[in-house]
Parts: C-alpha cells; sequence; structure tokens
C-alpha cells in the first residue's frame, strides 16, 4: 500500500477528510479490496485499543528519578505519550460499534451525499429498472418498490460504502424531503430484528433487518411520516 493511501486511511477514520475526498476514497475502496482491507485492520485496531489495551504505572523510584537526572526526556515522553493517547482517540471517537455506528455512518453518508450533489446514480420510478441495476453491481438484491399512491415517490438510486462495505441506497421522495434507505448484508448472527427508531444530527433515523439485509431509513421528514414509510418498505418485502 502506497503511504498516501496509508495516510489518506489514517485522515478517513479520523473524520479529517473534506466530502470530495471521502468520495474519492470510498470509491477506490470499492474497487480495490487490499485498500478495503487495509481500511477493515485499521477500524478493528482502534477497537483493540478501546477494549483490549492496559496501562501500567512506573514505579515510584523510576518516576522520581527521572524528575530529578532526565526531566527532559520525561517532557519529550509526555509529549509522545500525550500524542499517542490522542491518535488512539482519534481512531476511536465518533466510531461506535454494532448497529449504532452503521447508523452514525448511514447519516454521515446521506449529508455528503446532498452536499456533493451525488443522490442519484440510476434515475427511475420504476422498480423494474433499479432492482435490476442494483443486482448487477452488488452480491444481494434487496426489493424495491414505488410508493407514489402515497405520498412517497422512488426516485431512483445509487451505490454507497458504508460501514466497510458496498450498500444499495433507494432514494424516495416525500414533497420537498429526500429519503435515503440503506441496504446492506445483515451480520449472520443479525437474525431478524425489530424496528429501531433513533435521532442523529437532527436526522431521523429508522432501522431493521430481515431476510439476511439490514435496512437504515434516513431523512429530515418528521418521524410520524417517516414510520409510516417504513411500514409500506416492510410490506413491499423489506420485512
Amino acid at each position: 500500500m502506497k503511504s498516501d493511501d496509508g495516510r489518506a486511511l489514517h485522515a478517513y477514520v479520523d473524520g479529517e477528510l473534506d466530502a470530495a475526498s471521502i468520495l474519492e476514497l470510498e470509491s477506490r475502496m470499492a474497487a480495490d479490496p487490499s485498500l478495503r482491507a487495509a481500511y477493515e485492520r485499521l477500524r478493528d485496531t482502534s477497537a483493540a485499543v478501546r477494549t483490549q489495551a492496559e496501562y501500567f504505572r512506573a514505579p515510584a523510584h523510576l518516576r522520581a528519578a527521572s524528575r530529578v537526572a532526565k526531566r527532559p526526556a520525561l517532557l519529550a515522553g509526555a509529549f509522545a505519550a500525550v500524542a499517542a493517547i490522542a491518535f488512539a482517540t482519534g481512531l476511536i471517537v465518533g466510531r461506535p460499534g454494532g448497529d449504532e455506528g452503521f447508523a452514525s455512518e448511514a447519516v454521515a453518508a446521506h449529508v455528503r451525499a446532498n452536499l456533493s450533489g451525488r443522490l442519484i446514480d440510476v434515475a427511475s420510478s420504476d422498480q423494474h429498472t433499479v432492482k435490476p441495476w442494483f443486482s448487477a453491481r452488488l452480491p444481494f438484491s434487496p426489493a424495491v418498490a414505488d410508493f407514489s399512491p402515497a405520498g412517497f415517490e422512488l426516485a431512483g438510486g445509487r451505490l454507497d460504502f458504508v460501514g466497510g462495505e458496498p450498500v444499495a441506497v433507494m432514494v424516495y421522495k416525500r414533497r420537498q424531503h429526500l429519503i435515503d434507505v440503506y441496504v446492506g448484508r445483515a451480520p449472520a448472527s443479525a437474525g431478524v430484528t425489530t424496528e429501531r427508531g433513533l435521532t442523529k444530527d437532527g436526522f431521523n433515523v429508522e432501522q431493521f433487518s430481515a431476510a439476511g439485509l439490514r435496512y437504515y431509513v434516513v431523512s429530515d421528514l418528521n418521524r410520524n411520516e417517516l414510520a409510516d414509510f417504513v411500514g409500506l418498505l416492510r410490506k413491499s418485502g423489506g420485512a
């Protein structure tokens, strides 16, 4: 892996890349399994630091000797320790694990898509166009339906990269509001979960898993209308 790639991955994990750089890196990870594997190793390292790191206090006589005889080295060591802790914290903060972590990344992806203007890769209200488009590009095929009679119009779909893996994003419109439905493969142990609502950074999120897939619905639409939409989604086959 190139040194530039390593720096980009660290900045990505730390949340320091701008929207354009994030889109470029995620596209490269989707096309390059080795780069994606490097990202996953880095992400796993942050989890290991959080859950397995051990800390030891130096004996009193060594601390005293360092203060008296090696104060410059102590200061250098202190700065190094602070830098190491800051680096480890940067890997961890803002990257919660499990479903909540995936929900946070889905919200971030929703914001990036709106800021970049890349909302739709295939524009169509016909599920028979959108579903095959996903099937040709992903190892799974989510159920796609148009709910225009109920006021939720299918606008199309796009591919995105969330939680270290490619996902399908079905895009719907409700008046002036956009609804992104992120669909990815669920962990083998997930089974069928009940619907769960969250609020992340001002966006409402509904999540559930079924048929080996997990669904994250993100929108600034009010909670009641979004719940109505999720009910339609589940009845259509996403349940």
